[in-house]
């Protein structure tokens, strides 16, 4: 068994749940970014464990169903080392870009059929995937805090919600953690959203932190695109170009820095405040032991801000997800 110092720890909310700051996740395990391999995907779910990272991500929506059925067998016998979080809201809609239920009775039928996919009896953190406009916030999550009274759910989290829905639903339950792409490429909702969650002492939880694969400086060419980053607008040719000059200039300061710029990226993510934790997602090992060394880069405030600086806010070129995505996010 490979192991390292022990990770640190941080607080999401307000009510005793603590996760590893760097934790995984689970999404590229469903090929969203290649073909996919779940008896690789388990052995390196095993080897995040080993290393000491307990925050896994999940949702039902990834693979429709596979991912969840994939962490439930690879935490079997390593339970008590693990956070568990997944996510419910998101249904497929064949042909058509994907809906959202926030429907009280959706809610209860989502969690149990995670519970079972994931083979637990509880799960710790349950975020509503996607806000349903159509539904008022209350009543969904209601719906979750009723699944913390029957003891099927520890804590409640949000994904892509806007400070206001967060507000509402955190006067109906407490709320430990919102979860929004952030990164030195895409920080700009992340930030207004911060300035809600740490009023409230809501934890954040940072996924795309690599700007999904840019900001790791592997993503040379436009050869480079594969899986589902070639329908993101900041992989098309339009974009890419600029969006590569920004990252050079984050490759270019961790050649300084003697770290690769995962680490560098990631550290940054981690100096924003002791509120923020990251869930990098990989299908390798190598690349998750990489992001484990970012924990091993110290930044100074000067050097946090010329990273800043290197990357201004609103700079990146290209919308976070496509035209029919960023419609349901940050509602």
């Amino acid at each position: 068994m490979q192991t390292t110092e022990a990770i640190a720890r941080r607080k999401l909310g307000r009510n005793g749940l603590s996760v590893t700051t760097i934790g995984l996740g689970c999404m590229s395990l469903s090929g969203i970014y290649g073909a996919i391999d779940d008896a690789a995907s388990i052995d390196l779910i095993h080897h995040a464990i080993d290393r000491g990272i307990d925050h896994l991500d999940s949702s039902d929506m990834y693979g429709w169903g596979q991912n969840e059925d994939v962490v439930g067998r690879a935490i079997k016998g390593r339970r008590e080392r693990v956070m568990l979080a997944t996510k419910f809201g998101q249904i497929r809609r064949e042909g058509q870009p994907n809906g959202v239920d926030g429907r009280p009775e959706y809610v209860l039928q989502a969690c149990e059929a995670s519970l079972k996919r994931l083979g637990v009896d509880v799960i710790d953190l349950y975020y509503q995937h996607r806000v349903d406009p159509a539904v008022p916030i209350e009543d969904t999550v209601g719906a979750m805090a009723r699944l913390v009274e029957q003891g099927k759910v520890r804590f409640l989290g949000l994904s892509e919600a806007r400070p206001e829905t967060i507000r509402r639903a955190h006067k109906v339950h407490p709320i430990a953690a919102v979860q929004t792409e952030y990164s030195l490429l895409y920080r700009a909702e992340a930030e207004e959203t911060r300035a809600t969650t740490r009023e409230l002492g809501v934890g954040f939880v940072a996924y795309a932190p690599l700007g999904r694969g840019f900001l790791t400086g592997a993503l040379q060419n436009l050869s480079d695109i594969d899986g589902r980053r070639a329908q993101h607008p900041r992989f098309q040719a339009e974009n890419f170009a600029r969006n590569r000059e920004l990252v050079a200039r984050i490759e270019a300061m961790a050649r300084e820095k003697g770290c690769t710029p995962s680490q560098l990226t990631l550290a940054w993510l981690l100096a924003q405040g002791d509120d923020v934790v990251a869930i990098p997602g990989t299908r390798r090992k190598d690349r998750l032991d990489e992001n484990l060394g970012a924990l091993r880069v110290r930044l100074t405030p000067a050097e946090v801000q010329r990273m800043s600086d290197a990357i201004p806010r609103g700079a990146a070129a290209g919308t976070r997800y496509p035209a029919a995505g960023m419609k349901g996010v940050y509602i």
